[in-house]
């Protein structure tokens, strides 16, 4: 049956309004929502603390003043100040981390499953490398005062190649970005993962698969 000229229009409203609604994040109902940690957080993040009991210490983060722990096989540390520790992130989709490293240090090849993200070097210098979907590595040595953006989800690192000490802080698009190390969940996760899936995937040996996993005991 044909479709009048009216329904037709209709129909194209529709979708158009259908579309909008689907493409754009709702605006904020409120002009701040600190997390309140005690409760659990639903699907946009936790719920609300009362605004008359804020003050300004709920607008600032401490947490990356000091350096990170470095004295690990990696030599590297990170903080990451998310909404788990730093509630005034609740629902404006942002987090901040320092990354420290040692001469040598590296942060290991690793994705964020929930968010971009913006590195700044602040002190020393880095190699930064992605390595996109289709896997073309883009990476270069990066000095004091350079950012690099890494786009969601791809695999990242960043390894210290200067003689001195060096400081990162990145920046992520969202108050809980997560974290995966590509080494640790294949080597490290629990239960394990079987020897035969390593041994394809890796062309390892027993032996081999044993010592690697020996670092994520």
């Amino acid at each position: 049956m044909a479709l009048s000229k009216s329904h037709a229009v209709s129909i194209a409203l529709l979708a158009f309004f259908v579309c909008a609604v689907v493409s754009s994040d709702p605006d904020p109902l409120q002009d701040f929502c600190i997390g309140d940690l005690n409760v659990v957080p639903g699907i946009n993040g936790f719920p609300c603390r009362n605004s008359s009991a804020v003050t300004v210490d709920d607008f600032i983060y401490s947490g990356i003043v000091n350096s990170s722990n470095t004295t690990n096989i990696n030599r590297s540390g990170a903080i990451f100040g998310t909404v788990l520790r730093f509630p005034g992130l609740n629902t404006l989709g942002l987090s901040i981390a320092r990354l420290d490293f040692l001469p040598e240090g590296i942060i290991p090849p690793h994705t964020h499953p929930r968010a971009s993200e913006m590195v700044y070097v602040e002190e020393g210098t880095v190699y930064a490398a992605i390595v996109t979907a289709d896997n073309r590595l883009f990476a270069r040595v990066m000095n004091r005062g350079e950012v690099m953006v890494i786009p969601r989800g791809l695999i990242h690192w960043q390894m210290n190649v200067g003689r001195t000490n060096a400081k990162i802080i990145a920046t992520l698009n969202s108050q809980l970005p997560g974290i995966q190390f590509i080494a640790r969940s294949m080597f490290g996760s629990r239960p394990e993962v079987p020897n035969e899936v390593l041994e394809k995937t890796f062309f390892l040996d027993e032996r081999g698969i044993d010592q690697v996993r020996s670092n994520f005991v």
